[in-house]
């Protein structure tokens, strides 16, 4: 029998744009004319060339690798011509573009008997493979450490962010790969695999993991409330987690001895033009998707959730390599209104019952992204704490973080969250502070000083 978690503190956001279960082609089959990594999708790895300018490259080879884990690899995700190293201040890699070839060729892996064999070869086979960047570590919200056993391993397949996807129809037709994936995550710990999953999901999992059943409002979907309720880290301990997505990644190249990042993600927003889901693979530039965005005004296109994406730009045109969702919504800057945000209105959202939206639970909205208001001082109110469901105080863990004072931090929980755990309280916090932002420093910082 499933244990089940329910939680009361949250937000669920309720957009304009949700996306319907309806396949959608994109032009061409979706062909990019050059694929790339970028590094910054990938947190805690320092990027080191293992292959240059002009070379030629099979999908699944390596084309980096890490500075201080060696053993790490990143895997080409197309086979092709390496193009351009591009670089910015002091050098720093910002992505690595391949130009794929007309008739694809994937290097082959030994496979067989990885299952039940040595644990070693399976580990050496994900860090070969890339497909270790797809597991984070906490603390520290990170890439895993490869010499650090986990005490346990957590996996969510439950998504609960605004116009998230139905996880159940992202894995459709590869619920055998996420099976495989998690005995395989099964054997790389001597604690245990837990997987959060909603209630009713109608998704099968094998004997060797922990099915747990998530209730409430956004972020239930979290693995940040999934460790919190089930098993929360503590100082000195380390634990993985992953999407239930990634984990179908592992489980296919456990299959097929190919490594194949393509994956179903979905295209949601207000202004996107059409809504529903593609088969795409990642790393291909967005303007291979054909026209995403409405035209009228301007608009913004996010990989990810309006709360925790990365916004896509021209400097910035690739899809990440762990994405399931792509949403479009209006920018605002080019918007003018009577008095601003300080107009009462009755088609805005607000938390605090600043409009009337509190009187309509059930009406959906339009939201744009603009910061509508002004940044000041932090207002010590709770307000935080009405949507953060950690068993954490989260305004007293921020100011902790701002003063960088480590003994505090680690008594307020700092080793068990992440910034995505402060996605919610960002977007209600009246003093408009980027708390995420201010998360992420101070897990770096702390890693840095800690190690």
């Amino acid at each position: 029998m499933a244990r089940t978690i329910t939680i009361k503190r949250g937000l669920d956001l309720k957009l304009h744009g949700t996306a319907p279960r309806t396949l959608l082609t994109t032009p061409s089959g979706g062909a990019s004319s050059t694929y790339a990594w970028v590094p910054d999708d990938v947190p805690g790895l320092t990027p080191k060339m293992k292959v240059h300018v002009g070379d030629h490259v099979e999908a699944g080879d390596p084309i980096v690798y890490d500075k201080q884990y060696p053993e790490i690899w990143v895997t080409a995700p197309v086979s092709g011509e390496l193009i351009a190293i591009n670089r910015g201040a002091k050098r720093k890699i910002m992505s690595v573009e391949i130009r794929p070839d007309e008739c694809q060729t994937q290097r082959a892996f030994a496979v067989e008997g990885l299952l039940d064999g040595e644990v070693s070869k399976l580990q050496a086979l994900l860090l070969e493979s890339g497909l270790w960047t797809l597991i984070r570590q906490r603390p520290y919200d990170r890439i895993a450490n490869p010499t650090i056993a986990p005490r346990d391993i957590f996996v969510t397949a439950h998504l609960t962010a605004p116009l998230a996807p139905e996880v159940d129809y992202l894995l459709e037709g590869r619920e055998e790969e996420l099976r495989i994936g998690l005995r395989a995550l099964a054997r790389l710990t001597e604690g245990k695999v837990f997987v959060g999953v909603a209630q009713n999901s109608p998704l099968t999992l094998p004997a060797e993991v922990v099915r747990v059943e998530v209730r409430g409002p956004h972020p239930a979907g979290n693995v940040g409330v999934l460790i919190n309720h089930t098993a929360p880290v503590n100082k000195g301990e380390t634990v993985w987690t992953l999407r239930a997505t990634d984990v179908a990644l592992i489980g296919r190249l456990l299959m097929t001895g190919h490594v194949d990042y393509s994956r179903r993600i979905a295209i949601t927003g207000s202004h996107a033009t059409e809504h529903g889901y593609m088969d795409l693979l990642p790393g291909c530039r967005i303007e291979s998707l054909g026209k995403l965005a409405q035209e009228g005004c301007k608009t913004r296109v996010i990989a990810g959730d309006v709360l925790t994406g990365t916004q896509l730009t021209d400097e910035r045109p690739f899809l990440p390599m762990s994405c399931d969702q792509i949403t479009v919504i209006p920018d605002g800057s080019d918007r003018d209104e009577l008095l601003g945000w300080a107009m009462p209105r009755i088609g805005e959202f607000s938390q605090s019952r600043t409009y009337l939206s509190w009187l309509m639970p059930r009406k959906r909205y339009t939201l744009d992204a603009r910061l509508k208001g002004g940044k000041r001082a932090m207002i010590m109110s709770h307000e935080l704490q009405s949507v953060f469901p950690l068993n954490i105080h989260a305004e007293y863990l921020l100011k902790a973080i701002i003063a960088f004072d480590i003994d505090k931090m680690e008594e307020l929980g700092i080793y068990e969250v992440a910034p995505e755990d402060f996605a919610l309280c960002e977007f209600v916090d009246t003093s408009k502070m980027e708390l995420q932002h201010i998360v992420r420093q101070g897990l770096d910082l702390l890693y840095k000083e800690m190690n």
